[in-house]
């Protein structure tokens, strides 16, 4: 077959043997997010590239999906945080139907983790806390873009940022308040290990309603 894209190319044969460590029911942790911050951790230890960056898929009211990479933030027992323009399709999208997936990917190691739950909105004290944290021109573009509208040109971005530069060239810039944060409340949380033979080891860890308890259970690769 062809190499040409316009002809279709053949990707039958491209391929990577996963060669690593078993993943065991006797490895896991009974909490799920002390288990996702020892992955975290080796992420980051092995220096994984962006190694917070993450999926996040939404879909609007009448079903139809969207995903993009986003940035976590914070986490905690109490979930997954994000931040973002509130007049975006993401957040459009939450507002009509709040469950949400994430998919976290880190191929040094050959892990994923993927998470199902519910995406609620952070409260503006939180916010503000994280906006102040970010760098100053990071700030200003959080008031430049209109996150998902269509826009003329590149130029018309640079003349915003430009401006807001003027507006606030005293004192420190302030929350918008089309910016903001989300939580991912998790309902199941998935680990993924690359193993050979694409006999990978999977273990995922779902909600009970006993004492806010996790059941876990290997799943088939």
């Amino acid at each position: 077959m062809s190499d040409n894209p316009s002809n279709g190319r053949d990707l039958a044969d491209l391929r990577r043997d996963y060669r690593n460590q078993p993943l065991r029911r006797t490895d896991l942790n009974a909490d799920p997010m002390q288990q996702f911050d020892a992955w975290f951790n080796a992420a980051m230890e092995c220096e994984a590239m962006d190694a917070n960056a993450m999926g996040l898929a939404t879909a609007d009211a009448s079903g139809a999906p969207s995903l993009r990479t986003v940035l976590l933030k914070y986490y905690s027992a109490e979930g997954f945080l994000f931040y973002t323009n509130l007049g975006s399709r993401k957040a459009s999208d939450i507002g009509a139907n709040s469950n949400v997936a994430l998919l976290f990917y880190w191929h040094e190691l050959h892990r994923q983790i993927k998470v199902r739950g519910t995406a609620t909105r952070t409260s503006v004290a939180q916010d503000a806390a994280y906006f102040l944290r970010r760098p100053r021109d990071s700030q200003l573009g959080a008031w430049v873009s209109r996150q998902s509208q269509t826009i003329s040109a590149r130029s018309t971005l640079e003349s915003k940022f430009a401006e807001m530069q003027e507006r606030f060239a005293k004192g420190e810039v302030p929350l918008p308040s089309f910016w903001g944060g989300y939580r991912v409340i998790p309902a199941s949380i998935e680990f993924w290990q690359g193993r050979e033979n694409r006999l990978h080891d999977r273990f995922i860890y779902r909600k009970t309603d006993a004492d806010d308890g996790w059941a876990i259970e290997r799943l088939a690769p």
